[in-house]
């Protein structure tokens, strides 16, 4: 039992998937920009690319031990109408790996370089398990130019706190034996009866990433205050959640401007596991964003 509460903690923390196979090609084709690199305060190279025109642009911001290809099922659709860009965070993908400490806010501040290098105005952020916390911090550092954030599959609970006693053991695990603290993780964030060969996928892809680093930012993170950084964003916060594990509305909305869209019958990886639906439901998000609404989200 421990051990599947130790799981849940980290899940709801950090994640990522691999991306699912392409979809179809669209009616309309969308216009690929570019791709490019920006450098870091400390002298790191982050990859981007840019697809599409419009604003304001999309900003999606990865998970934990993933890269910037895991939205290709929402550049596709999106980029129909918007900007898309797309970020390999330092350590993961394209990006450079020489960086002394790994944290949740230099995250944020990296994707406001990339941010401020291509001159964007106005941006939504959206960002997947990791990515949510990545670009709160990236709101804070642009006041002005962050329409909004919207999480995927994260701020379920913002005052939630690690069990001292499992903060420690996840952490002796992880560092003992990254592949198999990794394999089990990955195993926990999927519902019953999910796809095995997709489960398989995101295993290999995860727990095949430099553990030295998903073990320093997963320590960086256990310590991280995500209360504080909702309530210090200053924007709109949008989730769109499974209901594997419960999103605490009023709980978040003591900190900010917040609401939630649930999907069912998905875990950790909605964007993957059902990317129609969770486009629909992002695209009704980003258009409230856009009118600049505080209804509840539906």
């Amino acid at each position: 039992m421990r051990e599947i509460a130790v799981i849940a903690l980290v899940v709801i923390a950090l994640g990522c998937a691999a991306p699912a196979p392409p979809p179809e090609p669209a009616a309309k084709e969308t216009t690929a920009v570019g791709t490019g690199t920006v450098i870091a305060g400390d002298g790191v190279e982050i990859a981007y690319t840019v697809t599409g025109t419009g604003a304001p642009a999309l900003v999606f911001v990865h998970g934990w031990m993933c890269d910037q290809s895991y939205w290709f099922n929402q550049v596709q659709d999106l980029a129909q109408d918007h900007m898309v860009v797309t970020v390999d965070l330092p350590g993961h993908g394209r990006s450079g790996f020489d960086r002394a400490e790994w944290t949740v806010a230099g995250f944020g501040a990296d994707v406001a370089t990339v941010v401020e290098g291509l001159g964007l105005e106005e941006v939504i952020l959206i960002g997947h398990s990791m990515g949510g916390p990545v670009s709160l911090e990236t709101a804070r550092l642009m006041p002005g130019r962050t329409r909004g954030v919207i999480g995927v599959d994260t701020f379920q609970n913002v005052e939630s706190e690690w069990d001292p006693e499992q903060r420690k053991e996840m952490l002796e695990a992880m560092e003992a034996d990254f592949v198999a603290f990794c394999t089990t993780f990955v195993t926990g964030m999927f519902p019953e009866g999910a796809d095995q060969d997709l489960v398989r996928m995101i295993s290999d892809d995860m727990c095949g990433g430099p553990a030295e680093i998903g073990s320093s930012l997963m320590r960086n993170f256990a310590d991280y205050d995500r209360a504080l950084a909702m309530q210090s964003a200053g924007v709109p916060i949008r989730a769109v959640n499974a209901t594997l594990w419960p999103t605490a509305l009023e709980v978040n909305r003591k900190y900010a401007d917040f609401d939630a869209v649930l999907m069912e019958d998905v875990g950790h990886f909605l964007m993957q596991e059902a990317p129609e639906t969770f486009n629909h439901h992002l695209r009704k998000v980003i258009a409230e964003l856009e009118a600049g609404t505080d209804r509840t989200v539906s």
